[in-house]
């Protein structure tokens, strides 16, 4: 038993890069696949300028000062 599980080993390790080696032939991506990875790379482009202006405002929300509040019941003049 221990001789065989040997032998089977060392053939599976012997012989692991044959499974992974490649075909020596190479395939280009095709125009769809270009196109969805630059759609793709669009979206997050497009996505991040309105995510830093809301992050931006978000930090100067957190570190601004507050402003002074008027009650609603005064006129004009009375403070």
């Amino acid at each position: 038993m221990k001789a065989t599980s040997r032998i089977l080993i060392t053939l599976l390790a012997a012989s692991g890069t044959a499974f992974a080696a490649s075909s020596a032939e190479f395939e280009a991506n095709g125009f769809l696949a270009t196109f969805f990875l630059a759609f793709g790379a669009l979206i997050i482009v497009f996505q991040l300028a309105p995510g830093l202006f809301l992050f931006g405002s978000m930090l100067r929300g957190l570190f601004s000062h507050p402003v002074e509040e008027i009650p609603l019941n005064t006129q004009r003049g009375e403070r």
